[in-house]
């Protein structure tokens, strides 16, 4: 990476939206409010589909919080203060059971930082999320017009501070991790200045 990011605290990240709430399931199987994940700490929300395909899509997006969790991870200070939540936008493929199984040994990760891997128990349940984030997905079809499990839609990620507010969204040009942590440092230094 050429890029090389301003260095934290030496920017302010904005309010940009209140963050949507709405009924998830949980890695229990059982139903919760999104904000139940998405307050309390900084939170990294990614909206993605277990099976996405494209390299430049939710693959990368899961790559990314993996190098950025091995960050947060080596630096103490910042230990219990941000989580990570993915989030599948296809509940009738994603039970809570196979998003547990994507994220692996990171779905049972507790402690210095969370990853919560949800997903909802129906579109109808998932839209009001999906349309409070901004997120338009659509659903490939073949060529005798019948749904595919292809989804297209553009990746974001999402930057929330511990009220549940979106501080910033990354695309794929935008998933440096260094800047990341670095907005992540921001909040955390943002909240330390504010007690």
């Amino acid at each position: 990476m050429d890029y090389v990011p301003p260095a934290a605290g030496s920017y302010a990240l904005p309010v940009i939206q209140r963050a949507p709430d709405g009924e998830v399931v949980g890695g229990d199987g059982r139903r919760h409010r999104l904000s139940r994940y998405t307050r309390g700490r900084i939170t990294l929300l990614s909206l993605m589909y277990t099976y996405c395909v494209e390299p430049t899509g939710c693959a990368l997006a899961y790559e990314t919080a993996v190098e950025l969790e091995k960050r947060i991870l080596a630096e103490p200070k910042l230990h219990g203060r941000a989580a990570f939540v993915s989030l599948s936008f296809d509940p009738i493929n994603d039970t809570h059971e196979s998003m547990q199984a994507y994220g692996g040994r990171h779905a049972r990760a507790t402690g210095p930082l969370p990853w919560h891997f949800l997903t909802t128990r129906s579109i109808k349940a998932l839209q009001p999320i999906l349309e409070g984030f901004g997120q338009e997905i659509e659903v490939a079809r073949d060529a005798k017009g019948r749904p595919t499990r292809t989804i297209s839609h553009m990746l974001k990620l999402f930057l929330l501070d511990r009220e549940g507010r979106v501080r910033e969204i990354y695309s794929t040009a935008y998933l440096h991790p260094e800047a990341m942590l670095n907005d992540i440092r921001t909040l955390v230094m943002e909240e330390d200045a504010r007690r």
